[in-house]
């Protein structure tokens, strides 16, 4: 059965899944990389990325599984860039250049729908209006039975959450307050009960969150 993922989310201590200000040099704005900066030293981030070297551990555990069984991911317009608006023909393709790291199909959330963009490697963008069901279900027909990705921004993950359409979550903590930006839980009271909860520290400082759905049956 096809479940629906969240994966190597990271969230400051004040709840703010990226900052205040977000643009072409800075995608997480004021944010800029403090979020991600213990974990972007791991050696599956640095793979991701190709890049070589890395720590190993309990943080690049968690890493590794981000892209294990995935056949498709969902996220948010501002994920894959910082326009607003209509889209202008500047030739953006996403911060990721030619090979983006996604390699399936991704469904970016807009109110300008737009042509498909293909790129190397498998990666092809499409460009939808839709509702986090609508969209999930585009996404899972793409996905050929392998399961579905929610890659953020906090917008995004937010709305699949109140949707109740995740069934495992992994939240990096990051031992920061970013004071402002936009955050993940507004809204959301309760949400735990829908979940069990674990937690595990580590000695970077980032707490590895995981919300895995309460009886959800397994495939």
């Amino acid at each position: 059965m096809s479940r629906v993922r969240v994966h190597n989310f990271a969230v400051s201590l004040d709840g703010f899944g990226t900052g205040d200000g977000q643009s072409l040099e800075q995608p997480f704005g004021h944010a800029g990389g403090r979020l991600l900066e213990d974990f972007a030293g791991t050696r599956t981030f640095r793979t991701i990325h190709g890049e070589s070297g890395g720590t190993t551990g309990i943080d690049d555990a968690f890493a590794s599984t981000w892209a294990t069984g995935i056949g498709a991911e969902i996220m948010g317009r501002n994920k894959f860039g910082p326009q607003r608006g209509p889209w202008t023909d500047d030739g953006w393709k996403g911060w990721w250049g030619d090979d983006p790291v996604f390699h399936t199909p991704v469904f970016v959330l807009t109110h300008y729908p737009r042509p498909s963009l293909e790129m190397d490697g498998g990666t092809i963008f499409h460009f939808i209006d839709a509702s986090p069901a609508d969209a999930l279900a585009l996404a899972k027909e793409a996905a050929g039975g392998l399961d579905v990705r929610i890659g953020g921004g906090p917008t995004t993950v937010r709305e699949f959450l109140a949707a109740d359409l995740i069934d495992s979550m992994h939240l990096i903590v990051a031992p920061i307050v970013l004071g402002r930006g936009v955050r993940l839980w507004d809204g959301l009271e309760g949400l735990e009960q829908r979940f069990d909860l674990e937690a595990v520290s580590t000695p970077s400082g980032i707490t590895h969150m995981t919300f895995t759905r309460t009886n959800t049956e397994e495939d």
